[in-house]
């Protein structure tokens, strides 16, 4: 599956890796993994990782590179873990040499001009990792704790049911290098009181539809003082829905100056077509879109609310 993607990496001198904007844990390891991977293993190619600042996971030192537009001309630029163009980090990937896509949400258009895509898989850093493991390429101690990061949370510590007896292999693999797994589960779920206060705040304003759809909806006035943005507000909190008895389908809104941005999530139904039907995509029960305003919101709402008594 990846033999194109490894023939591109050995052809090009200059190589500069894309993901989503606001990146989480499975954007940045997959960014970081594969530079580590490509500067192990092809030494004296010219590497970059670009986007906006990763202020989510600081441990992680995703220090991005400031490149001129120039470098683009003769480079190779690879998008990672993002199934829609409007999304891509740095939109300066048009006019690189030649572009290249490994991703594993469902396939909505095509981006580069090769495209890896596989939604199969439970994380874009399992493609990466799955990448080095056939093209029989080294690990390092940083390649493999990235990768392994982002492995983790978007399975959701293992437990999204996209986790495959394939997931653990690669996990397994990754692990031949010393992770240390006290350090980056500390980092990635330890949090301040105050957090935990607020979480605890958030918790009270959760709704249900008449058919059992737990939402929040977060107005512009009401986001948390510490600049925090929208997409990252509504990503943290539509995780505090997920284990509430009875509910199959939740979802966070999140007012901010380019609309409402939309997290969609279910243990039992495919949300996918709901997302994309208001801009949006992702996987069949993690999903997610802007919407222009708070009235198209609970269209929305509407939907997956329909969608839940359609399969009650």
């Amino acid at each position: 599956m990846f033999k194109n993607a490894l023939k591109l990496i050995k052809k090009y001198q200059k190589i500069i890796i894309h993901r989503h904007s606001y990146p989480d844990g499975d954007a940045l390891g997959s960014q970081l993994g594969l530079a580590a991977i490509i500067k192990d293993n092809f030494k004296g190619k010219e590497v970059y990782v670009v986007g906006d600042e990763a202020t989510r996971l600081p441990f992680m030192n995703g220090v991005m590179d400031e490149i001129p537009d120039e470098y683009y001309r003769d480079a190779l630029a690879i998008i990672l873990d993002c199934g829609s163009s409007r999304l891509i980090c740095d939109e300066r990937y048009k006019t690189a040499a030649k572009t290249l896509r490994i991703d594993h949400h469902i396939y909505c258009e095509k981006i580069a001009d090769v495209d890896i895509v596989d939604n199969t898989y439970e994380s874009a850093c399992g493609m990466v990792a799955m990448f080095a493991k056939e093209c029989k390429l080294k690990l390092s101690p940083v390649s493999a704790t990235a990768l392994y990061t982002g492995m983790v949370t978007d399975s959701g510590r293992f437990v999204f049911d996209s986790t495959s007896a394939r997931t653990f292999e690669l996990a397994a693999f990754l692990m031949s290098q010393p992770i240390d797994l006290n350090t980056l589960y500390y980092n990635l779920y330890s949090e301040d009181f105050s957090e935990i206060i607020e979480k605890a705040d958030n918790m009270h304003k959760i709704k249900f539809t008449e058919n059992n759809v737990a939402y929040i909806y977060t107005a512009k006035e009401d986001l948390p003082a510490n600049g925090d943005a929208a997409p990252i507000v509504s990503t943290g909190l539509v995780g505090l829905m997920r284990d509430i008895k009875g509910v199959h389908a939740w979802v966070n809104f999140t007012e901010s100056f380019d609309g409402v941005h939309t997290e969609i999530r279910s243990n039992k139904y495919n949300i996918n077509p709901i997302a994309v039907k208001y801009g949006g995509g992702g996987h069949k029960k993690a999903s997610g879109c802007t919407v222009p305003d708070k009235d198209t919101a609970m269209k929305l709402l509407a939907d997956l609310n329909e969608l839940a008594a359609e399969n009650a």
